[in-house]
């Protein structure tokens, strides 16, 4: 006889296991089972608008920012000469649920000394307008929340998911 072992989910499992869920249609004849909705990280409110600065000097920032990667380390990444350690995909999400799977999955993948992960976001509608998540994510990248997770990203290659993928670089974990 074997014993069950119970298990719990991660933050990812639950947000993808309620989109599934809640895209199942039950058998005929079957009754519905409504599923509880799994608890999703509030996405961050736009901070107000800074004052000018009256001086000129500028202060050193506390926060490095993301900026992109360089083009020797995008040509490895695109030809598979470095690594793509991680996915995540957030094709149907919306916001809320995207944001919180990201930050969760960077977390993990950069306590897990994880180097390069990519994003895919999608391309959007097809109706000619850009996708939500395709322009969100990397301002997201840049927000404090993710300030401390990561130090690069970019487009991805083509074969990669192209203008829907970013590559991510994520800092190193210190000791």
């Amino acid at each position: 006889m074997t014993r069950r072992v119970e298990k719990k989910l991660s933050e990812e499992d639950r947000v993808l296991w309620s989109l599934v869920a809640r895209s199942a249609k039950p058998l005929k004849g079957k009754a519905t089972i409504e599923l509880p909705v799994a608890e999703v990280l509030p996405k961050p409110e736009p901070s107000p608008p800074l004052p000018a600065p009256t001086n000129t000097t500028v202060k050193p920032r506390s926060h490095p920012v993301p900026h992109h990667l360089d083009e020797p380390t995008l040509d490895k990444l695109s030809k598979g000469r470095l690594p793509i350690e991680g996915r995540v995909d957030l094709h149907g999400m919306t916001q809320e649920e995207a944001y919180s799977l990201l930050h969760s999955f960077l977390h993990r993948a950069h306590a897990g000394g994880i180097r390069y992960v990519l994003i895919i976001t999608g391309k959007g509608s097809s109706s000619g307008g850009d996708g939500v998540l395709r322009r969100s994510v990397p301002a997201w990248l840049s927000t404090p929340a993710f300030r401390h997770l990561v130090s690069s990203h970019d487009h991805a290659a083509r074969h990669h998911g192209g203008s829907g993928a970013l590559y991510v670089r994520l800092r190193r974990v210190r000791a």
